[in-house]
Protein backbone atom coordinates (compact mmCIF):
# COMPACT_ATOMS: atom_id res chain seq x y z
CA UNK A 1 0.00 0.00 0.00
CA UNK A 2 2.89 1.85 1.08
CA UNK A 3 4.50 1.63 -2.35
CA UNK A 4 1.38 2.03 -4.40
CA UNK A 5 0.71 6.00 -2.40
CA UNK A 6 4.36 6.63 -3.17
CA UNK A 7 4.15 6.10 -6.48
CA UNK A 8 1.21 7.71 -7.24
CA UNK A 9 2.62 11.01 -5.39
CA UNK A 10 5.65 10.54 -7.48
CA UNK A 11 3.91 10.76 -10.44
CA UNK A 12 1.04 13.54 -9.34
CA UNK A 13 4.24 16.19 -8.52
CA UNK A 14 6.60 15.01 -11.35
CA UNK A 15 3.74 15.76 -13.77
CA UNK A 16 2.58 18.59 -12.22
CA UNK A 17 6.17 20.31 -11.88
CA UNK A 18 6.60 19.74 -15.12
CA UNK A 19 3.54 21.23 -16.48
CA UNK A 20 3.44 23.69 -14.46
CA UNK A 21 7.61 24.89 -15.48
CA UNK A 22 6.45 23.99 -19.36
CA UNK A 23 3.56 26.53 -18.97
CA UNK A 24 5.98 29.40 -17.49
CA UNK A 25 9.16 28.51 -19.35
CA UNK A 26 6.67 29.21 -22.18
CA UNK A 27 6.39 32.94 -21.15
CA UNK A 28 9.41 33.30 -18.76
CA UNK A 29 9.38 37.16 -19.33
CA UNK A 30 5.61 37.08 -17.72
CA UNK A 31 6.91 35.36 -14.67
CA UNK A 32 9.74 37.73 -14.51
CA UNK A 33 7.29 40.74 -13.62
CA UNK A 34 5.26 38.60 -10.95
CA UNK A 35 8.62 38.53 -9.15
CA UNK A 36 8.96 41.94 -9.98
CA UNK A 37 6.25 42.47 -7.68
CA UNK A 38 7.46 40.20 -5.17
CA UNK A 39 10.68 42.30 -5.15
CA UNK A 40 8.95 45.64 -5.51
CA UNK A 41 9.19 48.02 -1.87
CA UNK A 42 5.30 47.76 -1.31
CA UNK A 43 6.12 43.56 -0.96
CA UNK A 44 9.30 42.42 0.35
CA UNK A 45 11.45 45.65 -0.18
CA UNK A 46 14.35 43.77 -1.94
CA UNK A 47 14.28 46.38 -5.15
CA UNK A 48 18.28 45.22 -5.74
CA UNK A 49 17.18 41.74 -7.14
CA UNK A 50 14.88 43.58 -9.81
CA UNK A 51 17.20 43.97 -12.27
CA UNK A 52 17.72 39.68 -12.43
CA UNK A 53 14.30 38.93 -12.31
CA UNK A 54 14.20 37.26 -15.93
CA UNK A 55 17.63 35.49 -14.47
CA UNK A 56 15.96 34.15 -11.63
CA UNK A 57 12.87 33.72 -13.71
CA UNK A 58 14.25 31.48 -16.06
CA UNK A 59 15.86 29.33 -13.26
CA UNK A 60 13.47 28.95 -11.44
CA UNK A 61 10.84 27.34 -14.32
CA UNK A 62 13.56 25.00 -15.81
CA UNK A 63 14.58 23.94 -12.24
CA UNK A 64 10.65 22.87 -11.82
CA UNK A 65 11.00 21.12 -15.08
CA UNK A 66 14.22 19.31 -14.34
CA UNK A 67 13.17 18.32 -11.01
CA UNK A 68 9.90 16.91 -12.55
CA UNK A 69 11.40 14.93 -15.34
CA UNK A 70 13.87 13.69 -12.07
CA UNK A 71 11.08 12.65 -10.51
CA UNK A 72 9.22 10.53 -12.91
CA UNK A 73 12.84 8.69 -13.83
CA UNK A 74 13.81 8.28 -10.48
CA UNK A 75 16.78 10.29 -10.97
CA UNK A 76 19.09 10.76 -7.62
CA UNK A 77 16.10 10.46 -5.75
CA UNK A 78 17.45 11.57 -2.02
CA UNK A 79 18.68 15.35 -3.61
CA UNK A 80 15.44 15.43 -5.89
CA UNK A 81 13.02 15.24 -2.97
CA UNK A 82 14.64 17.64 -0.60
CA UNK A 83 15.22 19.85 -3.86
CA UNK A 84 11.34 19.57 -4.59
CA UNK A 85 10.61 19.63 -0.73
CA UNK A 86 12.22 23.33 -0.41
CA UNK A 87 11.11 24.50 -3.58
CA UNK A 88 7.50 23.84 -1.94
CA UNK A 89 7.95 25.50 0.99
CA UNK A 90 9.24 28.29 -0.54
CA UNK A 91 6.23 28.49 -3.03
CA UNK A 92 3.51 28.05 -0.10
CA UNK A 93 5.34 31.08 2.22
CA UNK A 94 5.29 33.32 -0.84
CA UNK A 95 1.60 32.30 -1.94
CA UNK A 96 0.13 32.44 2.08
CA UNK A 97 2.52 36.02 2.34
CA UNK A 98 0.28 37.17 -0.68
CA UNK A 99 -3.27 35.65 0.23
CA UNK A 100 -2.83 37.05 3.53
CA UNK A 101 -1.76 40.30 3.31
CA UNK A 102 -3.14 40.50 0.02
CA UNK A 103 -0.70 41.93 -2.25
CA UNK A 104 0.16 39.69 -5.42
CA UNK A 105 -3.03 39.02 -6.52
CA UNK A 106 -2.11 35.93 -8.77
CA UNK A 107 1.30 34.58 -8.28
CA UNK A 108 1.64 33.41 -11.97
CA UNK A 109 1.61 29.63 -10.81
CA UNK A 110 0.16 28.51 -14.45
CA UNK A 111 1.43 31.65 -16.52
CA UNK A 112 -1.41 33.35 -18.39
CA UNK A 113 -2.92 29.53 -18.78
CA UNK A 114 -4.76 29.07 -15.57
CA UNK A 115 -5.20 32.25 -13.34
CA UNK A 116 -5.55 31.27 -9.63
CA UNK A 117 -6.62 33.44 -6.61
CA UNK A 118 -3.77 33.71 -3.58
CA UNK A 119 -5.90 31.66 -1.62
CA UNK A 120 -6.32 29.00 -4.49
CA UNK A 121 -2.78 29.13 -4.98
CA UNK A 122 -2.08 28.43 -1.19
CA UNK A 123 -4.25 25.67 -1.18
CA UNK A 124 -2.75 24.37 -4.46
CA UNK A 125 0.85 24.29 -2.85
CA UNK A 126 -0.69 22.74 0.66
CA UNK A 127 -1.64 19.73 -2.06
CA UNK A 128 1.37 19.81 -3.32
CA UNK A 129 3.48 19.83 -0.07
CA UNK A 130 1.14 16.70 1.25
CA UNK A 131 2.32 14.83 -1.66
CA UNK A 132 5.65 15.49 -1.73
CA UNK A 133 6.08 14.85 2.51
CA UNK A 134 4.98 11.75 1.29
CA UNK A 135 7.50 10.78 -0.92
CA UNK A 136 10.01 12.50 2.12
CA UNK A 137 9.07 9.79 4.45
CA UNK A 138 9.05 6.88 1.51
CA UNK A 139 12.44 7.64 -0.37
CA UNK A 140 13.26 4.20 -0.57
CA UNK A 141 10.32 3.17 -2.84
CA UNK A 142 11.62 5.95 -5.74
CA UNK A 143 13.89 3.78 -7.50
CA UNK A 144 15.57 4.97 -11.07
CA UNK A 145 13.73 3.47 -14.10
CA UNK A 146 16.79 3.45 -16.23
CA UNK A 147 20.21 2.72 -15.68
CA UNK A 148 22.90 5.41 -14.87
CA UNK A 149 24.10 6.26 -18.48
CA UNK A 150 20.60 6.70 -19.83
CA UNK A 151 19.32 8.71 -16.43
CA UNK A 152 22.06 10.88 -16.77
CA UNK A 153 20.87 11.50 -20.73
CA UNK A 154 17.66 11.79 -20.20
CA UNK A 155 18.50 14.84 -17.55
CA UNK A 156 20.50 16.95 -19.66
CA UNK A 157 18.43 16.33 -22.52
CA UNK A 158 15.75 17.90 -20.34
CA UNK A 159 17.99 20.99 -18.99
CA UNK A 160 19.25 21.25 -22.70
CA UNK A 161 15.83 21.28 -24.43
CA UNK A 162 14.38 23.81 -21.19
CA UNK A 163 17.44 25.98 -21.72
CA UNK A 164 17.04 25.86 -25.91
CA UNK A 165 12.95 26.65 -25.26
CA UNK A 166 13.54 29.51 -22.68
CA UNK A 167 15.74 31.02 -25.17
CA UNK A 168 13.68 30.69 -28.06
CA UNK A 169 10.15 32.75 -26.39
CA UNK A 170 12.90 35.33 -25.06
CA UNK A 171 13.96 36.26 -28.36
CA UNK A 172 10.89 35.56 -30.43
CA UNK A 173 6.99 35.15 -29.30
CA UNK A 174 5.75 32.25 -26.98
CA UNK A 175 4.98 29.20 -28.42
CA UNK A 176 1.39 29.52 -27.30
CA UNK A 177 -0.29 32.51 -26.72
CA UNK A 178 -2.77 32.42 -23.22
CA UNK A 179 -3.04 36.03 -23.15
CA UNK A 180 -6.21 38.39 -23.64
CA UNK A 181 -4.12 39.31 -26.77
CA UNK A 182 -3.83 36.78 -28.90
CA UNK A 183 -4.01 36.38 -32.58
CA UNK A 184 -7.50 36.44 -33.26
CA UNK A 185 -8.77 38.16 -30.88
CA UNK A 186 -10.81 41.33 -31.00
CA UNK A 187 -9.73 43.66 -28.33
CA UNK A 188 -13.45 45.83 -28.25
CA UNK A 189 -15.27 42.26 -27.88
CA UNK A 190 -13.08 41.85 -25.32
CA UNK A 191 -13.65 44.67 -23.29
CA UNK A 192 -17.21 44.57 -23.13
CA UNK A 193 -19.48 44.05 -19.91
CA UNK A 194 -22.45 41.99 -20.57
CA UNK A 195 -25.92 43.77 -19.20
CA UNK A 196 -26.54 41.08 -16.42
CA UNK A 197 -23.01 40.83 -15.29
CA UNK A 198 -22.70 40.19 -11.77
CA UNK A 199 -21.27 44.24 -10.26
CA UNK A 200 -18.50 45.00 -7.66
CA UNK A 201 -19.58 45.70 -4.05
CA UNK A 202 -16.64 49.07 -3.21
CA UNK A 203 -16.48 50.33 0.35
CA UNK A 204 -15.34 53.52 0.42
CA UNK A 205 -12.32 53.91 3.23
CA UNK A 206 -10.83 57.17 4.85
CA UNK A 207 -7.15 57.12 6.14
CA UNK A 208 -6.58 59.18 8.70
CA UNK A 209 -3.10 60.18 10.70
CA UNK A 210 -3.65 59.04 14.23
CA UNK A 211 -0.70 60.18 16.64
CA UNK A 212 1.65 60.05 13.49
CA UNK A 213 -0.02 56.56 11.90
CA UNK A 214 -2.15 56.40 8.98
CA UNK A 215 -4.93 54.46 9.91
CA UNK A 216 -8.51 53.48 7.60
CA UNK A 217 -11.77 54.02 8.98
CA UNK A 218 -14.85 53.13 7.30
CA UNK A 219 -17.63 55.05 6.64
CA UNK A 220 -19.74 54.41 9.81
CA UNK A 221 -16.22 54.58 12.00
CA UNK A 222 -15.98 58.42 11.10
CA UNK A 223 -18.69 59.92 13.85
CA UNK A 224 -16.01 58.19 16.32
CA UNK A 225 -12.98 59.37 14.59
CA UNK A 226 -10.06 60.24 17.49
CA UNK A 227 -9.30 63.40 18.57
CA UNK A 228 -6.59 65.28 16.66
CA UNK A 229 -7.20 62.81 13.33
CA UNK A 230 -5.74 64.16 10.37
CA UNK A 231 -7.67 63.60 6.84
CA UNK A 232 -4.97 62.13 4.18
CA UNK A 233 -6.52 60.53 2.03
CA UNK A 234 -9.96 58.60 0.53
CA UNK A 235 -9.50 55.31 -1.27
CA UNK A 236 -12.17 52.61 -2.78
CA UNK A 237 -11.84 49.24 -1.25
CA UNK A 238 -13.18 46.12 -3.01
CA UNK A 239 -15.12 44.03 -0.98
CA UNK A 240 -16.43 41.61 -3.61
CA UNK A 241 -15.12 42.00 -7.02
CA UNK A 242 -17.76 42.04 -9.80
CA UNK A 243 -17.36 40.70 -13.56
CA UNK A 244 -13.90 41.60 -14.70
CA UNK A 245 -13.64 41.67 -18.55
CA UNK A 246 -10.87 40.06 -20.09
CA UNK A 247 -9.28 43.22 -21.41
CA UNK A 248 -9.95 46.02 -18.94
CA UNK A 249 -7.12 48.36 -19.06
CA UNK A 250 -6.61 48.83 -22.44
CA UNK A 251 -7.18 52.96 -23.10
CA UNK A 252 -5.46 54.78 -26.09
CA UNK A 253 -4.62 58.34 -25.48
CA UNK A 254 -3.26 61.03 -27.59
CA UNK A 255 -2.56 64.85 -26.33
CA UNK A 256 -4.86 63.78 -23.62
CA UNK A 257 -8.26 62.40 -25.40
CA UNK A 258 -9.44 58.86 -25.36
CA UNK A 259 -8.46 57.75 -29.00
CA UNK A 260 -9.05 54.19 -28.11
CA UNK A 261 -12.70 53.42 -30.36
CA UNK A 262 -11.24 55.59 -33.02
CA UNK A 263 -8.32 53.34 -33.39
CA UNK A 264 -9.97 50.03 -32.84
CA UNK A 265 -12.92 50.98 -35.30
CA UNK A 266 -9.84 51.17 -38.23
CA UNK A 267 -9.88 48.96 -40.93
CA UNK A 268 -6.03 48.60 -41.27
CA UNK A 269 -3.70 49.30 -37.94
CA UNK A 270 -0.30 48.89 -37.23
CA UNK A 271 0.76 49.36 -33.66
CA UNK A 272 4.17 49.82 -32.22
CA UNK A 273 4.34 48.55 -28.39
CA UNK A 274 7.10 49.99 -26.72
CA UNK A 275 5.68 49.82 -22.91
CA UNK A 276 9.31 52.11 -21.84
CA UNK A 277 10.89 54.21 -24.16
CA UNK A 278 13.91 54.43 -22.85
CA UNK A 279 14.59 50.69 -22.58
CA UNK A 280 12.78 49.91 -26.24
CA UNK A 281 15.35 47.90 -28.58
CA UNK A 282 17.93 50.92 -30.61
CA UNK A 283 18.07 48.75 -33.62
CA UNK A 284 14.15 48.25 -33.78
CA UNK A 285 13.62 51.91 -33.24
CA UNK A 286 15.98 53.06 -35.99
CA UNK A 287 14.06 50.64 -38.29
CA UNK A 288 10.29 52.60 -37.34
CA UNK A 289 11.06 54.77 -40.35
CA UNK A 290 10.93 53.01 -43.30
CA UNK A 291 8.24 50.95 -41.44
CA UNK A 292 5.99 53.40 -41.21
CA UNK A 293 6.69 54.42 -44.90
CA UNK A 294 6.08 51.34 -45.80
CA UNK A 295 2.59 50.58 -43.86
CA UNK A 296 1.44 54.14 -44.63
CA UNK A 297 1.83 53.36 -48.21
CA UNK A 298 -0.55 50.01 -48.06
CA UNK A 299 -3.11 51.95 -46.06
CA UNK A 300 -2.35 51.36 -42.61
CA UNK A 301 -2.67 53.76 -39.51
CA UNK A 302 0.65 53.29 -37.68
CA UNK A 303 0.92 54.78 -33.92
CA UNK A 304 3.64 54.02 -30.63
CA UNK A 305 2.01 52.49 -27.73
CA UNK A 306 3.93 53.82 -25.00
CA UNK A 307 3.69 54.00 -21.23
CA UNK A 308 6.61 56.54 -20.97
CA UNK A 309 6.04 60.58 -20.09
CA UNK A 310 5.60 62.38 -22.31
CA UNK A 311 8.88 64.58 -21.56
CA UNK A 312 10.32 60.97 -22.98
CA UNK A 313 8.30 60.66 -25.67
CA UNK A 314 9.18 63.88 -26.74
CA UNK A 315 12.94 62.89 -26.12
CA UNK A 316 12.34 60.16 -28.45
CA UNK A 317 10.80 61.57 -31.13
CA UNK A 318 13.36 64.26 -31.30
CA UNK A 319 16.04 61.57 -31.36
CA UNK A 320 15.05 59.52 -34.25
CA UNK A 321 12.91 62.26 -36.00
CA UNK A 322 9.60 60.76 -36.23
CA UNK A 323 6.45 62.60 -36.57
CA UNK A 324 3.93 59.73 -36.14
CA UNK A 325 1.38 59.63 -33.33
CA UNK A 326 2.54 58.10 -29.70
CA UNK A 327 -0.41 57.17 -27.91
CA UNK A 328 -0.16 57.01 -23.85
CA UNK A 329 -1.45 53.57 -22.32
CA UNK A 330 -1.09 51.81 -19.37
CA UNK A 331 2.36 49.82 -19.05
CA UNK A 332 1.44 47.24 -17.67
CA UNK A 333 -1.46 46.68 -20.04
CA UNK A 334 1.16 47.25 -22.50
CA UNK A 335 3.28 44.08 -21.32
CA UNK A 336 0.47 41.85 -21.63
CA UNK A 337 0.25 42.26 -25.53
CA UNK A 338 3.16 41.56 -25.85
CA UNK A 339 6.85 41.07 -23.51
CA UNK A 340 9.39 42.48 -26.55
CA UNK A 341 10.06 45.81 -26.08
CA UNK A 342 9.31 47.04 -28.68
CA UNK A 343 6.54 44.61 -30.90
CA UNK A 344 4.30 44.63 -33.37
CA UNK A 345 0.21 43.96 -33.59
CA UNK A 346 -1.80 44.47 -36.78
CA UNK A 347 -5.14 44.92 -36.39
CA UNK A 348 -8.54 44.92 -38.36
CA UNK A 349 -11.53 46.80 -36.96
CA UNK A 350 -9.89 46.05 -33.64
CA UNK A 351 -9.31 41.83 -34.75
CA UNK A 352 -5.66 40.98 -33.67
CA UNK A 353 -4.02 39.72 -37.61
CA UNK A 354 -0.69 39.46 -36.38
CA UNK A 355 1.74 39.83 -33.65
CA UNK A 356 5.65 40.02 -34.15
CA UNK A 357 9.02 40.50 -31.87
CA UNK A 358 11.88 43.08 -33.04
CA UNK A 359 13.69 40.37 -33.77
CA UNK A 360 11.22 39.45 -36.05
CA UNK A 361 10.15 42.59 -37.68
CA UNK A 362 10.82 41.26 -41.57
CA UNK A 363 8.57 38.26 -40.78
CA UNK A 364 5.58 41.43 -40.43
CA UNK A 365 2.70 40.53 -43.22
CA UNK A 366 1.42 44.33 -44.47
Amino acid sequence: MKNFITQFSRLFVGILFIISGLIKLNDPIGFSYKLDEYFSTTVFNIPFFVPYTLVIALFLVILEVVLGVMLLIGYKSKLTIWSLLLLVILFTFLTFYSAYFDVVKDCGCFGDALHLTPWQSFSKDIILLFFILILFFNQKYVKPLFANGIQNILVLTSILLSCVMGYWVINHLPLKDFRPYKVGANIKTAMEIPDNAPKSVVEMVFIYKVNGVDTEFTEKDLMNLPAGAQFVDRKDKVIVQGYLPPIHDFKLELDDQDNTQLILSKEKTLLVVAYDLEKANEEAMQKLGNLYKDAVAKGYYVAILTGSSKEVIAATKKKYGYNFDFLFCDATALKTIERANPSFVLLNNGTIKQKVHYNDMNDLNL
